[in-house]
């Protein structure tokens, strides 16, 4: 599958994504500080646009606050996270929910479904409730369209995501306990229609045991090509 369309797509380790495009840095999940597979050089930033945020899990949402004020990012989050991140001084944020669609610094956000939960941990040790997770699909200006799944199970409905929106990759959760395992992504990039997957959420931890060589296996058959990042790996 060639990708040589200005986009370049850089796993950070875990679920956190760096997005370049149209001289713009986009980051998902933003969760380098403690994270143990984020390489020291990856750790710190020219400029970063916008972040998305899928769900307050800490290692989605640890770097969040910090990350925007340093660099006056636009958050695009839930309404329950944006709440949390007004009352602590950040205002640039754009609130969204499921099902729906926004345009920030030149991209089209769109706001589907996932199934998992969402909390923040606060540094008192209380939980607050930080809304519903989500995935989104994310287009850009030359119409190619990204899905981050975040962390969710399988699902029927990924059907009605390839449907509506048509994405030409996914991030997909591949770690098993937490999320799906390298089976149910399959079934997922199936379902999706996608062409590409770049696998995550694995290996970070020893309980997160899914592979994406046990991937790759599973979609051969289908045409879908797998992109295993190393994390702090480009692809252009």
């Amino acid at each position: 599958m060639a990708l040589d369309n200005g986009i370049e797509i850089t796993w950070l380790g875990h679920s956190t994504f760096k997005i370049a495009h149209d001289g713009q840095t986009m980051l998902i999940d933003p969760w380098v500080t403690s994270n143990p597979v984020c390489p020291d050089e990856h750790k710190t930033f020219e400029r970063i646009d916008t972040i998305l945020v899928t769900h307050g899990h800490g290692d989605h949402f640890a770097d969040c606050l910090s990350l925007a004020k340093q660099y006056q990012s636009i958050v695009v989050c839930n309404f329950e996270i944006y709440q949390w991140l007004e009352k602590r001084g950040h205002r640039s944020c754009q609130p969204m929910n499921k099902g729906g669609s926004i345009e920030v610094n030149g991209v089209r956000v769109s706001m589907t479904n996932a199934f998992h939960s969402s909390s923040i941990t606060e540094d008192d040790g209380s939980i607050t409730y930080a809304g519903e997770p989500a995935g989104f699909v994310i287009e850009f200006r030359n119409r190619f369209k990204i899905y981050a799944a975040g962390d969710t199970c399988l699902f029927g409905d990924m059907a009605l995501i390839g449907e509506m929106y048509d994405p030409d990759i996914a991030f997909l959760p591949i770690g098993d306990r937490f999320t799906m395992n390298p089976k149910s992504a399959a079934k997922a990039a199936e379902l999706l229609g996608v062409k590409a997957v770049i696998p995550c959420h694995y290996g970070t931890f020893p309980p997160l045991t899914g592979t994406p060589d046990e991937l790759i296996d599973l979609v051969e058959s289908i045409g879908v090509e797998v992109f295993a990042l190393a994390p702090g790996e480009t692809l252009k």
